[in-house]
């Protein structure tokens, strides 16, 4: 008979743990940068596409609204971003990156790489294995809802 509550087969510890992993190596690399990993997040989705709403950025990172405006108040006052009323609904905030946010790009741009050579796989495995990942993470948020 097997043990049901084996720690070792629990997907949700193996990615728990993993994530730990992740971050103790996103940490150097963006400490240097003075960013957190969230913050980072945020700048990449605004470096893919500028003038990006608070919503926007918010339903791409899969953050509350409410836990990504503090963030991007500190991305503000670091000179990275401005955030602007909408014109035609100030309810709207957008996002626009700064001189300095869009300078900051150059200097993350290893990042990427140094994440790809810390995982000792080939780039298609991780990008297989963010696939898998995604689609559990899709079905458990509809099973949760």
């Amino acid at each position: 008979m097997s043990d049901d509550l084996n720690l070792d087969d629990f997907m949700c510890f193996a990615l728990y743990t993993a994530n730990h992993a992740m971050n103790r190596v996103y940490k150097p690399l963006l400490d240097a940068l003075d960013l957190t990993y969230p913050q980072y997040l945020a700048m990449v989705t605004l470096w893919k596409e500028d003038n990006q709403t608070v919503g926007d950025i918010s339903e791409k990172l899969h953050l509350e609204s409410s836990t990504l405006t503090p963030l991007l108040k500190r991305l503000e006052t670091a000179g990275y971003v401005k955030r602007e009323r909408g014109k035609d609904d100030e309810r709207v905030v957008i996002i626009r990156l700064t001189k300095e946010g869009r300078e900051l790009k150059r200097r993350a741009a290893s990042i990427p790489g140094c994440i790809l050579d810390a995982s000792g796989r080939e780039f298609a495995d991780l990008k297989r294995l963010a696939a898998d990942v995604i689609v559990l993470r899709d079905t458990l948020t509809r099973h949760s809802k």
